[in-house]
């Protein structure tokens, strides 16, 4: 849907990642996520700022097809804590609740 990117993330959406993390409600990894996507599991996707442009664009083109938000945001080491990993490019949230959330606070500055 849209492709948003933020420089200054706040520290409760990686809260907020942590959360659905733990919830078992994310997906992490690009094939993860691209299966996610796919299987329209996916409510919400961040790919980190320093993703490679392939990756970039395979998520919001991806994600423009099935009307998913998608978000570029973050690094890869902090999209890899909030979820428990050491690094992670791409992550997809399949809560609606969660997925709100974070949405509305990505975009509430903008």
């Amino acid at each position: 849907m849209n492709s948003v990117l933020k420089n200054d993330v706040p520290d409760k959406v990686f809260s907020m990642i942590g959360l659905a993390t733990k919830a078992g409600k994310t997906f992490s990894g690009e094939f993860s996520v691209e299966k996610a996507v796919k299987e329209r599991k996916a409510k919400l996707v961040i790919v980190s700022e320093d993703a490679s442009d392939n990756t970039k664009k395979l998520f919001t083109n991806k994600c423009d097809f099935y009307k998913i938000p998608v978000f570029v945001c973050g690094s890869r080491s902090q999209l890899g804590k909030a979820t428990g990993n050491q690094e992670r490019a791409s992550i997809a949230i399949s809560d609606e609740g969660f997925s709100k959330s974070i949405i509305n606070i990505l975009t509430e500055n903008n």
